[in-house]
């Protein structure tokens, strides 16, 4: 194998063909400016939700190759690679939260399509009647977003380091790729906005759903056939280390294992919509029934992701440990794809992963950027502001958002990073009473609402603070004991938790003494709204001075 060799050299072959995919989605996301385009591009309906244009197809592979990213591809199987069982919550969740939005997300398609709301945060602006309530969201949104598209940037790296550049090049060596890459990416996304990770979105579908189909059917026969992946990985994962003495997991749940387990599964799918990435290609669609039909439809990457996490197994059966990786579980899947495919199969496997950490990166900026511009530069800086004014702000937004995280993930090591990202779900799970609860219903008042995403928001950020490993001072793990309790559960549930607590008490006092609820620009009939593009009217900014 040629990674277990720590062979010298950069791996020429794939590399050609990592780069050529490259440059042919390069193309592509500049010459989608032109795709589909309804209106001018100088308007931020245009430039960060596609015109609002985007059909059932597009939308499916818009929305797919946005949530499934390279840190799905690489980070999940290295969760089982690394401790087993516990990793498998990834798919419990994509279960989960397909029925859950089906719920809601057709609400809030209709309410944002009459009043033209960009971004969650106009609408909680519009519902609630508070800038200040939208202004947390917006910035909650943002900087759980952040260390999301530094992530991508941990995909990239580990197929570089696996293609040979990086273990045995100079720091300048090793990150010049990734500025390229990134130089390109934050060029087509200014050029081309939503359109460019849209038209791209096919490309990287097609490279991945091909790389899985082809490593479930002929990795295993090179590995002794499923029993011995199995029988491998169980054996691995129940030796124990000689420094904690402690096994690394197991292939099934350990005694203490189905709370921590049910709660990722929960919070994770309960936040995954709350990112603003998430609902992008959500807003982004022509019809109220679009979004249903492609809920439904997006259910079959529970499965694809089933055998991702496979992946993690096939490493182990392949014989790869920690030392062998470099001490990073995160090479696990391009070091496995490197072994045991061809070198020029091998080179699409890994393209497919950089190409899945582009279409969501661009996405998650260009959310970012929306957030920004709408819920701060025009409510706080410029409430004047010319749609081209908006636009212009949110493609230079975009810009830094992109390079903001590229200093950031170069500035940590990887583990860091990704632990760092667990504070992500933390954080947007305490937006969910403001935006899912308002959809339904207008009885929390908006200084409660305010007051349970602080409380949550402080509660786990402090816990996630103090969780500690041998390797690690914080943020070294995305479970910790409830209060008063022995047991163990995803921090953004806790939190989630003290947020209701918080926002339920404030709320009784406040309607008690008549605080001022604020205006509701929105009414019953918004919520099954379904009508053309230029039926929309413009954002209700009622003064507001909370």
């Amino acid at each position: 194998m040629r990674y277990l060799a720590a062979s010298t050299g950069v791996h020429g072959v794939e590399l050609g063909v990592v780069t050529a995919l490259f440059v042919l989605v390069a193309v592509l996301g500049f010459l989608a400016a032109r795709w589909r385009r309804t209106g001018s591009p100088q308007h931020l309906h245009e430039w960060g939700l596609g015109g609002r244009s985007f059909g059932g197809f597009i939308t499916w592979f818009l929305i797919g190759g946005d949530l499934y990213t390279a840190y799905t591809f690489v980070a999940v199987p290295a969760a089982l690679f690394a401790g087993g069982a516990l990793g498998f919550f990834a798919v419990g969740y994509t279960i989960l939260v397909w029925p859950l939005v089906f719920i809601f997300l057709p609400r809030l398609w209709s309410v944002s399509r009459k009043h033209g709301y960009v971004t969650p945060a106009d609408f909680v602006k519009g519902r609630h009647g508070s800038r200040s309530l939208s202004l947390a969201i917006a910035v909650t949104g943002i900087v759980a977003t952040m260390p999301y598209i530094a992530l991508q940037l941990v995909g990239i790296q580990s197929v570089l380091y696996v293609m040979g550049i990086g273990s045995n090049s100079s720091s300048f060596a090793q990150d010049l790729p990734l500025f390229v890459a990134f130089i390109i990416l934050a060029a087509f996304t200014y050029t081309s906005g939503l359109r460019a990770p849209a038209m791209i979105a096919f490309v990287k579908d097609l490279l991945i759903y091909v790389t899985i189909l082809v490593a479930v059917i002929y990795i295993p026969t090179r590995l002794g056939g499923w029993t011995h992946i199995f029988g491998a990985a169980s054996t691995r994962l129940a030796a124990k280390n000689p420094v904690t003495h402690l096994p690394a997991g197991s292939t099934l749940l350990a005694h203490g294992g189905t709370l921590p387990f049910a709660t990722l599964a929960i919070g994770s799918a309960m936040a995954l919509f709350m990112y603003p990435h998430a609902q992008i290609g959500v807003l982004a669609t022509k019809q109220r029934s679009t979004v249903r039909r492609n809920v439904s439809a997006l259910t079959v990457y529970s499965l694809m992701l089933g055998f991702v996490a496979l992946l993690g197994y096939m490493a182990i059966a392949a014989g790869f440990t920690g030392k062998s990786l470099g001490g990073n579980a995160q090479h696990a899947v391009p070091a496995l794809f490197d072994a045991m495919f061809p070198s020029w199969f091998a080179g699409i496997a890994l393209a497919a992963i950089v190409i899945g950490a582009l279409v969501p990166a661009a996405i998650m900026s260009i959310a970012a950027a929306n957030l920004f511009t709408r819920n701060i530069y025009v409510d706080f800086v410029n409430p004047a502001a010319t749609d081209s004014q908006q636009t212009n702000v949110s493609k230079w937004v975009s810009l830094l958002v992109k390079f903001g995280a590229l200093a950031f993930v170069l500035g940590l090591d990887a583990t860091s990073a990704i632990n760092f990202q667990l504070l992500g779900g933390v954080l947007i799970l305490q937006t969910f009473p403001a935006i899912v609860g308002g959809l339904y219903t207008r009885y929390f008042h908006r200084w409660a609402l305010l007051l349970g995403w602080a409380a949550g928001i402080v509660y786990g950020t402090v816990v996630a603070w103090q969780q500690s490993s041998a390797t690690q001072h914080h943020f070294a793990s995305q479970v910790a004991l409830i209060p008063w309790t022995h047991q163990k559960a995803y921090i953004a549930v806790t939190a989630l938790v003290v947020n209701l607590v918080v926002l339920v008490v404030s709320n009784l006092v406040l309607r008690a003494i008549k605080a001022p609820a604020g205006v509701d620009a929105t009414s019953p009939a918004d919520y099954d709204h379904d009508s053309d593009l230029e039926q929309t009217a413009s954002v209700t900014t009622e003064p507001e001075t909370v």
